[in-house]
């Protein structure tokens, strides 16, 4: 019986028109895998189309000028599908970019190049000789496809490899209690592990302890969150974030709104309970696995990924947290819980600006809707003393503005408000340098109480009849501050905490 493959050829088409061109150039670049049958060429930078021996009738795109780890991509499950995406599509130039846009992009695309009449007429005779219908929804059906793709089983030639550095090794699977998912120092003995695979849900997440390491210093937990797929892609698609477009260049406000956003972000506090003693908590670590960039999840996130047996297919969040022990002596483990607490949020506020004491600011709390005022208490400019740098070749900026402010009605104890200057303190300078050359900008390291881009935190001097006085203070600048646009942030638990019994 002759394939969908066969039939196509037999319509003698000018694959030219649709980004499949045959010919008799059998050009074959560094990235074109091992055993590749080409069954195509888009006709720009050297994109072609092709088969690859034992994947059956999958369609892969091969584009040489992609970042390496994208060189190749299916783009459908067999020919038949191709076809039906072609229809849908109306060139190879749209199937081949859907690993790097989203369904905007890809929209966009096909609304600005629309089929030529040449183009139509080779697209009907395909629909019309082999009965094919155009698929209902092409981006979603590439994209899917891609999601759950093992890129590691795509075959190269030693050509690839001579051009491609080779994957570092995945580390040997050892947990030390002085070190992290990335290596450790010193002569410290490897903890033992004792496996749980301790499953239970927090609200809407699915977590797992999987295991526990005691060391000799102390005891070594792993926590580790499954997110969903769909969760992740969802996120990246509002955010329209790709390979090529990793959220750099937001403001302040969108960061804080992507960090609260991500499902790959993950800030908790946990607490160990060792038969009925808490244990200090000493230092904690995160990594996090997206399945739709495998490649660039590193050796460390695949050694996790294998030795607890996770599924590539879904997103993951794993954080290892290390708690001493109260005793010099490493204790016989009776009883163990785990209380996991929430980092708050930072939700972005109003931006305000003030000149003198008694000036009044209402506004809207984001999260609770309640109606706050806003009142200055002092406002005055202030200049830092030399006794506070160290530094004889440098020039610190010095002047900044200090407020202190009351908030009625208070917020409540789980609620917290910081103020923060937009704009980021002046970076310190040589000494001697010219004064009318200009001078680069950016965070200073902080210093005391005064805040650079991330502000201060909030500082209380006792309690009145309109609640805590608080205070905060402007960037640090090298000129007399006059002008300040004050930024509001608010911090919250976005849940209750959750105490699970382990042993």
């Amino acid at each position: 019986m002759e394939s969908v493959y066969e039939k196509y050829l037999e319509l003698n088409i000018n694959g030219s028109l649709i980004g499949l061109e045959q010919g008799e150039d059998e050009t074959r670049y560094f990235c074109t895998p091992e055993g590749a049958s080409i069954i195509g060429w888009a006709g720009v930078d050297g994109i072609h189309l092709c088969f690859v021996r034992g994947f059956g009738e999958m369609v892969f795109a091969v584009s040489p000028t992609n970042a390496p780890g994208s060189y190749v991509q299916p783009l459908a499950r067999d020919f038949e599908d191709f076809l039906r995406l072609l229809l849908a599509s109306g060139h190879t130039a749209a199937l081949e970019q859907v690993w790097n846009w989203n369904q905007e992009q890809f929209d966009n695309f096909l609304k600005e190049n629309p089929p030529t009449d040449e183009q139509s007429a080779a697209l009907h005779i395909i629909r019309e000789k082999l009965s094919l219908t155009p698929m209902e929804q092409p981006f979603d059906y590439v994209r899917a496809l891609q999601d759950r793709f093992d890129y590691r089983c795509i075959p190269y030639t030693k050509d690839y490899y001579d051009i491609v550095p080779s994957e570092p090794p995945i580390p040997e699977w050892k947990v030390y209690f002085d070190a992290n998912f990335w290596g450790h120092r010193g002569r410290e003995r490897a903890g033992k592990e004792i496996l749980l695979n301790k499953q239970f849900f927090w609200e809407d997440e699915v977590w797992t302890i999987p295991a526990i390491y005691p060391c000799a210093k102390g005891l070594v937990i792993d926590f580790c969150l499954q997110v969903p797929s769909e969760r992740i892609r969802a996120f990246m698609d509002e955010w329209k974030l790709c390979a090529d477009n990793d959220g750099s260049g937001l403001t302040d406000e969108e960061r804080m709104q992507i960090d609260a956003a991500n499902p790959l972000a993950v800030k908790i506090n946990p607490k160990v309970m060792l038969n009925g003693a808490e244990l200090a908590s000493s230092h904690g670590c995160g990594l996090c696995w997206n399945p739709f960039f495998p490649d660039g999840n590193g050796p460390e996130a695949w050694s996790v990924m294998r030795h607890y047996g996770l599924d590539p297919e879904q997103g993951y969040v794993i954080w290892r947290s290390a708690f001493r022990w109260r005793t010099k002596r490493k204790p016989q483990i009776k009883t163990l819980s785990v209380t996991l607490m929430p980092e708050p949020v930072a939700i972005p506020g109003a931006h305000f600006a003030v000149s003198f004491p008694g000036e009044q600011i209402e506004f809207i709390h984001p999260s609770t809707g309640n109606k706050h005022t806003l009142t200055v208490q002092e406002y005055e400019r202030q200049e830092l003393s030399a006794e506070h740098f160290n530094e004889p070749d440098l020039e610190f900026p010095k002047h900044y503005i200090m407020m202190t402010y009351t908030l009625s009605p208070d917020l409540p104890p789980d609620q917290s408000l910081t103020i923060t200057d937009c704009v980021p303190s002046d970076r310190p300078r040589q000494k001697h340098a010219d004064p009318r050359a200009p001078q680069a900008t950016g965070d200073v390291c902080c210093i005391g109480i005064i805040g650079g881009a991330d502000g201060p935190t909030a500082i209380f001097f006792g309690s009145g009849n309109q609640g805590k006085l608080r205070a905060a203070c402007s960037a640090l600048h090298f000129e007399t501050v006059n002008n300040v646009e004050w930024r509001m942030v608010f911090y919250e638990k976005q849940r209750e905490d959750i105490m699970v019994e382990l042993i």
